[in-house]
């Protein structure tokens, strides 16, 4: 568990301008980046999963992207310990660490201290459910572990395989569901919790010219390098939104447009979901990035560090 501290969280929607804020408070706050996206921790995954660019992370250090491969499964007990040793390590450098993504759990898992039942894995549990899944499909799956477990429902995304197998690998050990096994132990953060919003049509609007752009800027050649290399469609991290879709494109199940136009689709739809996590977990400071300028975030910012009540207003700029 860290020690108390100081940490900034900036979270939101997909498209928001999330990265772009982080960095201006960073550079303006002497600080480093700590990535809460689920996607961005994956090598070779970059245009789909919009990290931050090169000449970003010179500008910034950032922390958890890029650090294991598309077929592996890290558990969000491995990313929340990350978190903390990252957020610590930044500490002890004397900087300011800020936590910014758009993963709800990510964020959620360490702002509360979320604590994983202590239940070893089972593989002859897990090849069974993953046996099951094969047969009958993951919403099938999805619906079993709901039928056990009622409460799973607002923890566990039915897209995310790995997940709903862990939640009923831990429910059928137990005989207890596991929504009801998870407990908090809230870490000491002096947190600042800021979501990022704006009008939903023009975020719409927004998104789709992200995919565009990154359609333009090569995803497609992304997306068959990765299947080039071997990377099973089956893949949690081939299942993420883009890559997903021009998946289908490359077996010959949509046309490029097709595809496309689900991306887009699907990625709206991702949103709302976003929107539902953060308002149901925490009690974020929401701010309208139409509405409210960086400088405007800036200045707010620098007077949580220095009240009372807030930060310990020791950062300087870098």
């Amino acid at each position: 568990m860290p020690l108390a501290g100081d940490l900034i969280v900036i979270e939101g929607p997909t498209g928001i301008g999330k990265t772009a804020l982080g960095i201006a408070l960073a550079q303006r706050f002497n600080g480093e980046i700590v990535s809460a996206d689920s996607r961005q921790i994956y090598r070779g995954m970059d245009i789909g999963t919009a990290k931050a660019t090169a000449a970003e992370r010179e500008l910034v250090p950032h922390h958890l992207i890029d650090i294991v491969d598309p077929d592996y499964a890290l558990t969000l007990t491995e990313y929340q310990l990350m978190t903390y040793a990252a957020i610590e390590s930044i500490r002890e450098r004397g900087r300011l660490p800020l936590l910014v993504g758009g993963t709800g759990q990510y964020i959620t898992a360490v702002i509360e201290g979320w604590q994983a039942p202590e239940v070893p894995p089972d593989p002859f549990t897990r090849a069974d459910l993953q046996a099951f899944v094969d047969e009958q499909g993951s919403d099938a799956l999805y619906a079993r572990l709901i039928e056990h477990d009622p409460g799973a429902a607002g923890l566990i995304d039915s897209r995310n395989v790995r997940r709903v197998i862990r939640a009923l690998e831990v429910t059928l050990a137990t005989g207890k569901p596991f929504s009801e096994q998870r407990r908090k132990v809230p870490p000491p953060f002096h947190k600042l919790e800021i979501a990022l919003t704006m009008d939903r049509a023009a975020l719409d609007i927004r998104v789709d010219a992200r995919i565009d752009q990154m359609m333009v800027h090569g995803l497609l050649a992304e997306v068959e390098g990765l299947a080039a290399r071997g990377y099973s469609w089956r893949l949690p991290s081939m299942s993420g939104l883009g890559y997903a879709q021009l998946g289908a494109y490359l077996r010959g199940e949509f046309t490029l447009d097709e595809a496309v136009a689900e991306f887009k689709r699907a990625t709206r739809l991702f949103v709302r979901r976003q929107y539902t996590w953060f308002r149901k977990h925490g009690t974020p400071l929401w701010l309208d990035v139409t509405e409210r300028s960086t400088a405007d975030i800036i200045k707010h910012v620098e007077d949580w560090l220095g009240s009372d009540s807030g930060g310990s207003g020791v950062w300087s700029g870098a």
